[in-house]
């Protein structure tokens, strides 16, 4: 990358999202030595700035907002490469003005790549890049071009079908990068290294061993100043249908033939194809819908909203490593504690010679990966306590990132996504099959929610594990929720 020259265009640059993720990000990896030479970024929005005042709002941000301690010398030597562009991005003359600005940027470089990068509300994407396509910015002529669009694809499978339609109008499926940051996160990656690096745990990795599956992402915050998109959003499009489905498919994808892009999300489809499919009457038996006290008074909030901010849902993938093995997926706001966990109960051991005189069961073994906080991988195992007779307690061996690498600093997720990005690699951006196929997958889920049914919704209290009735999902097949959650 270090010959070429190319413009990293931000449409949306003074949103909350080029602010406290992608300035710092691109700052970062500027100082790391990661970004061409002959690179520059160019911001575009409504507001009126300068050059020079963008700069130093951006500098502002960095310290105010990333949690990075920049300092100055370095801020100055990036701050050259940051330039703005006055523009609303529904204007057809703003993208034209766009790119004879770029064509001026780029005059004494050699034919420059540009990445853009849709840093908008959804509602702007379709606009942005109809207007990106009849600007003739999207026209490979001088070097590639590339789209970045963040996640929601759609709000539902007809509009996520609607604009994948409009996008292939525009640009070609590989220059298009639909982002997940869950997928940027280096305890996402491990997933990966840890099942099919380690001869000792892919062999178990199956329905003959593993007894079921939970996959949590809980957080402690409320919907607080995102009220009014979640009222219209919900959990099941704001986590369900991207985040925890992402992670379903590095816990369940047949090992990949190779590390390339195509071989990994190949086998992540194939996983989402084969989960077993609801009608509505099924999607309300197999999950439990909440909300939490206190949502209705979150402003932004209708009084009668029944929108959902918790959802657990049993799932299962009817092929021949995973099947009659139940997949728990679970999600809220203002829950117990913040943690996105991985927790993969084993089978019991058939002949329980360890039983007792009280006919106690021993514990399962579990393998829990902790992609956040305190990122690690947690194995539960039985041991025999001091003392007369055979009596057992669980123990657990330990990793964390923390400890283990604790001279170093874990990337932020948006560094290895857009570094990704400018270098062509699709690997951990989501393909257009990927996306509508978790549309299907959630889509009577949501029309249960949304429906006549959708007083089934239940409260729990802000602080909670959830409702009540979550523990049932889990208990009418003899499982639990995994106690540990939360607790390492």
């Amino acid at each position: 990358m270090q010959n070429s020259s190319t413009s990293l265009v931000i449409l949306g640059a003074t949103g909350d999202l080029a602010r406290r993720k992608l300035l710092p990000a691109l700052f970062q990896l500027v100082c790391k030595g990661m970004l061409p030479a002959n690179f520059r970024i160019v911001g575009m929005a409504r507001s009126q700035y300068s050059d020079d005042r963008f700069r130093e709002m951006m500098w502002q941000d960095v310290q105010e907002l990333s949690g990075l301690a920049a300092r100055k010398k370095d801020w100055n030597a990036f701050a050259r490469h940051l330039h703005y562009v006055r523009g609303d991005l529904q204007d057809l003359e703003a993208f034209v003005g766009l790119g004879a600005r770029l064509e001026v940027l780029e005059t004494e470089t050699p034919p420059a790549h540009r990445l853009f990068y849709l840093s908008v509300a959804p509602a702007l994407f379709p606009a942005a890049v109809e207007n990106l396509g009849h600007s003739g910015l999207a026209v490979e002529d001088t070097g590639w071009r590339r789209v970045v669009i963040e996640k929601p694809f759609g709000h539902d499978l007809n509009s996520a079908e609607q604009l994948d339609r409009l996008v292939h109008q525009v640009f070609k499926e590989e220059q298009v990068y639909r982002i997940d940051h869950y997928l940027g996160k280096e305890t996402v990656q491990n997933l990966m290294v840890f099942r099919f690096a380690n001869a000792i745990f892919e062999p178990l990795w199956n329905r003959n061993y593993v007894d079921n599956v939970q996959i949590s992402a809980t957080e402690e915050v409320s919907v607080r100043d995102r009220a009014g998109y979640y009222d219209q959003s919900g959990v099941i499009r704001d986590m369900v249908q991207n985040h925890l489905l992402q992670l379903l498919t590095l816990v369940a994808m047949e090992p990949p033939s190779a590390m390339d892009a195509d071989s990994l999300r190949n086998n992540k489809v194939e996983a989402l194809r084969a989960i077993r499919r609801w009608d509505m009457a099924q999607a309300a038996q197999n999950s439990v819908l909440g909300q939490y006290g206190g949502y209705l008074d979150e402003a932004g909030v209708a009084p009668d909203s029944r929108t959902a901010t918790y959802a657990a849902l049993r799932l299962y993938i009817d092929n021949w490593r995973w099947q009659g093995v139940p997949f728990y997926l679970r999600t809220g706001k203002s829950m117990k504690k913040k943690v996105t966990e991985i927790a993969i109960p084993f089978r019991q051991p058939p002949h329980l010679m360890f039983a007792g005189e009280t006919g106690e069961t021993l514990n399962s073994n579990v393998l829990s990966l902790r992609l956040q906080p305190d990122e690690g991988v947690h194995l539960k195992f039985e041991v025999k306590a001091p003392g007369q007779g055979m009596g057992t307690r669980s123990e657990d061996l330990e990793f964390h990132y923390g400890t283990a690498f604790k001279d170093q600093i874990i990337p932020e997720a948006y560094e290895r996504l857009l570094q990704d990005a400018l270098e062509g690699d699709t690997s951990l951006f989501i393909r257009n099959d990927h996306i509508l196929e978790a549309w299907r997958i959630v889509e009577p889920l949501i029309k249960e929610s949304e429906g006549v049914a959708a007083g089934l919704v239940q409260p729990y209290d802000a602080g909670s594990w959830g409702p009540e009735a979550s523990k049932g999902l889990l208990s009418r097949q003899g499982h639990m929720w995994q106690e540990n959650t939360g607790s390492h």
